[in-house]
């Protein structure tokens, strides 16, 4: 656990580290700074304004249902009591009614948490499984992730709108500061890239921390992980036009339903006895063995905003409940 805090406060420090050297720069070079408070104010602007609208969004993006007690007492139940545990307030419960497998949290508060589940995920996890995942999400809702990241997203938000004004914009403004400006619009341009690699780092942490909570909940990591391997497989299974619907709200899911069709085959190795699932023992022998992944995984992971599956199903491989 404090290897994954450590990560994530070095993460926040070198974050608004770009952000301070952007403000000594682009003060230095031009008298006035105002230009970087105007980009900033703009991005925090769009940033409140996804965040008070984004809750709807995701409603009817993903077709959410709330659901009432006597439509799924069985639902409620797990919702509840892991609230409880978790020491939340129990947040709306809600139905996606699209086939792919998957279950998410979203809303702007702990008071407005809503945890959703896909139609397609009520039939294929058992009851364990399922409220793993529930409590996977709820630790989201507990952790203001949602949050964390929307505001994370600000600094590439305000590093690329820096770039394109300096980089088209700025000998307009000012030709014998044109030099100048396009040397500040490139190293924005870069430190974009770097910031937005940051924040999908942070994202991916968050699912680690995530999955801990779950755990920690009282939740099987043999569990977890099956309900993992499951989603995988139900994934991979989608047809292409279920995954262009919910290709915008995949960083909402517990996995990347984009990565399902790599992932199962790594997956299926650890199902030894073929049976769709991932018991105790099959998690155990993974504990001690090593996990490396090529070159190609390593990009795909960089880019992504969830971890490696089979790193994750690693991590959980060292849990105890």
């Amino acid at each position: 656990m404090w290897s994954l805090q450590l990560r994530m406060w070095l993460l926040l420090t070198l974050l608004f580290g770009f952000i301070y050297a952007v403000i000594v720069v682009v003060g230095r070079v031009f008298l006035h700074v105002g230009d970087f408070w105007f980009y900033l104010i703009i991005s925090v602007a769009m940033m409140l304004i996804q965040y008070m609208i984004g809750p709807k969004i995701v409603e009817w993006t993903m077709h959410v249902r709330y659901l009432k007690r006597e439509e799924n007492p069985r639902l409620f139940q797990m919702v509840e009591s892991l609230a409880i545990q978790a020491r939340i307030p129990a947040p709306r419960i809600g139905i996606a009614e699209i086939e792919l497998p998957n279950a998410f949290a979203f809303g702007r508060s702990l008071r407005d948490g809503r945890v959703c589940v896909t139609r397609g995920i009520l039939s294929l996890l058992d009851d364990a499984e399922l409220k793993a995942v529930l409590g996977h999400e709820l630790t989201h809702l507990k952790n203001r992730d949602v949050l964390t990241i929307t505001i994370l997203s600000v600094i590439p938000m305000v590093m690329y709108r820096i770039a394109w004004n300096m980089l088209f914009f700025g000998r307009r403004r000012d030709d014998r500061g044109s030099g100048n400006a396009a040397l500040i619009g490139l190293a924005a341009f870069i430190f974009y890239f770097i910031t937005n690699l940051l924040v999908l780092y942070a994202s991916r942490i968050r699912e680690y921390f995530a999955d801990q909570g779950s755990v920690a909940l009282g939740n099987r990591p043999s569990a977890l992980a099956s309900s993992l391997y499951k989603l995988v497989y139900g994934s991979a299974r989608a047809d292409k036009e279920t995954m262009k619907e919910v290709e915008g709200l995949k960083a909402f899911f517990v996995n990347d339903p984009s990565q399902a069709r790599k992932e199962i085959r790594e997956l299926a190795q650890l199902d030894l006895d073929k049976s769709g699932t991932i018991d105790p023992s099959e998690l155990e022998m993974l504990s001690n063995k090593n996990v490396r992944l090529g070159f190609g995984d390593k990009m795909m992971e960089l880019l992504s905003t969830h971890p490696n599956m089979l790193k994750r199903i690693k991590r959980l491989s060292q849990y105890k409940v």
